[in-house]
């Protein structure tokens, strides 16, 4: 189990299709930040999701392009490339990403960012086991989601124990946190963001958007309540999503 050191940069992964990144991402982002003391979000644009067989609908460039207009101006908030299309054509494992990112920054306490319907389809994942262990994870949950019943979600062989100890250093946000174990002993931290009232959804956005509503105010599900500006005038001059 990582442990809190004195002057360790704290940094989060955050992969996703980012299929287009709105401001939910952002949202869950802040949350995770504020709540954790993070120095760094990293948004990892992934080259191939491997649970997403068809694949993504704007190509890669377009969608770290989008990405990093989302996060322009956000403090500690950064692109990055680690979850680029391999040139094999393989698709891209967390598992791997997350290995590969803590031989870059060993010094670091490292962390993986994931929403909640990720994390109930966490069995699934490559290596589902060792993830935990190569990163503590950080679910964003939604209101009255606190995952009470662990064991039915996480990987086979890990047990949760709750780890009152530790706290948001944002009182205005909650976090549960947990101790996680495997049969070799090891541990790890699972933190819960529970009460993120987020109900954006990128498929709905990218279905208005291929029903030819526009990027404009309203309560459509692709207003700039939910694309940032800049997003929304890329997707317009690259003709995205039609």
């Amino acid at each position: 189990m990582q442990q809190d050191s004195p002057g360790a940069r704290r940094v989060a992964f955050f992969g996703g299709t980012f299929d287009p990144p709105h401001r939910g991402h952002i949202a869950i982002a802040r949350a995770a930040r504020d709540a954790l003391r993070l120095d760094s979000v990293l948004f990892a644009p992934v080259g191939a999701q491997p649970l997403k067989p068809e694949g993504s609908t704007a190509p890669y460039q377009d969608r770290v392009a989008m990405t990093e207009l989302a996060v322009n101006g956000e403090r500690g908030f950064a692109i990055s490339a680690i979850d680029a299309p391999d040139a094999s054509g393989r698709p891209n494992y967390t598992l791997h990403t997350l290995q590969k990112l803590r031989a870059g920054l060993p010094q670091v306490e490292l962390f993986c960012l994931i929403g909640a319907d990720s994390f109930l389809s966490l069995r699934k994942w490559y290596g589902a086991p060792e993830i935990p262990f190569a990163a503590d994870l950080i679910v964003a949950s939604r209101p009255g989601q606190h995952f009470h019943h662990l064991a039915a979600v996480l990987p086979l062989g890990l047990t949760a124990h709750p780890c009152n100890r530790i706290g948001s250093a944002d009182p205005g946000i909650e976090l549960e946190a947990y101790e996680l174990h495997n049969a070799a002993g090891q541990k790890a931290r699972l933190f819960v963001l529970p009460g993120l009232d987020i109900a954006i959804s990128a498929t709905a956005i990218r279905e208005q958007l291929r029903s030819g509503e526009q990027l404009r105010g309203g309560n459509s599900a692709a207003s700039p309540a939910v694309i940032p500006g800049s997003v929304a005038q890329y997707i317009r001059e690259h003709g995205l999503y039609r």
